[in-house]
C-alpha cells in the first residue's frame, strides 16, 4: 500500500491551497454561528483497530438537558450544521489526518470505537485498510444504507483495491456531494447506532 500512500499524499499537498482556504473559510463560519470549539474531536478506530484523533468541524451546539446530558443530535444539529453536512465542507479537517498518515482519501468510513466488539470476523476486516475520507459506500448510498449493506460494500473495497477504483470513488464523490445524496438515514440525523449482528 506504499502507492496509496503516496497517492494520498500527492493529492492532499497539490490540493492544499485549495482545501485550505475552504477549511479558514468554512473555520470562520463554525466560530461565528456555533461557538468554540470550532473542531469536534473523536477517537476512531483506524488500520487493525488502532485507535487516533479525527478531526472534523464541528455541526451541533452542546446544548443539554436538567440533568447536563447532550441532547439527541436531531436537536442539536441547526441549520448551518445541516448545511455543512450536506455540502460535506465539515469532513475538511480530515484532510490534516491523510497527511499524518491516520487515514486514506479512500478507504471504508471511520465508525465509534464502541463498535469494535460488536463486528463478525467478516465485518472486521474493513479495518484491514486505513479509513477514508470517502469510500465505496459512500458513492453507493452512503447514510441511506443499512449497515448490512454498507459493511458489504466496505469488504468489496477491501478485497477489489485498485488505484483505478480509488480514481473512480473521488469522480464518483464530487457528483454525491454536489446532488447532496443520502446525507441521513431516514428519520434520523445521520445513522441509527449500529447494535451488532
Amino acid at each position: 500500500m506504499i502507492f496509496k500512500r503516496t497517492f494520498d499524499l500527492i493529492v492532499t499537498l497539490l490540493t492544499a491551497p485549495l482545501w485550505l482556504t475552504f477549511l479558514i473559510g468554512v473555520a470562520i463560519l463554525v466560530r461565528v454561528k456555533l461557538g468554540s470549539p470550532v473542531f469536534f474531536r473523536q477517537e476512531r478506530p483506524g488500520l487493525h483497530g488502532k485507535t487516533f484523533e479525527l478531526l472534523k468541524c464541528r455541526t451541533m451546539t452542546n446544548q443539554r438537558d436538567l440533568s447536563s446530558n447532550l441532547l439527541p443530535d436531531a436537536d442539536r444539529l441547526t441549520p448551518f450544521g445541516k448545511w455543512l453536512r450536506a455540502t460535506s465542507l465539515d469532513e475538511l479537517p480530515q484532510l490534516i489526518n491523510v497527511l499524518r498518515g491516520e487515514m486514506s482519501l479512500v478507504g471504508p468510513r471511520p465508525l465509534l470505537v464502541e463498535y469494535l466488539t460488536r463486528y463478525t470476523p467478516a465485518e472486521r476486516r474493513r479495518h484491514d485498510v486505513k479509513p477514508g475520507i470517502t469510500g465505496w459506500a459512500q458513492v453507493r448510498g452512503r447514510n441511506a444504507l443499512s449497515w448490512p449493506e454498507k459493511f458489504r460494500l466496505d469488504i468489496w473495497y477491501v478485497d477489489h483495491w485498485s488505484v483505478y477504483l480509488d480514481l473512480k470513488i473521488l469522480c464518483l464523490t464530487l457528483l454525491r456531494v454536489l446532488r447532496r445524496e443520502g446525507i441521513s438515514a431516514a428519520g434520523e440525523a445521520t445513522m441509527p447506532e449500529f447494535r451488532g449482528a
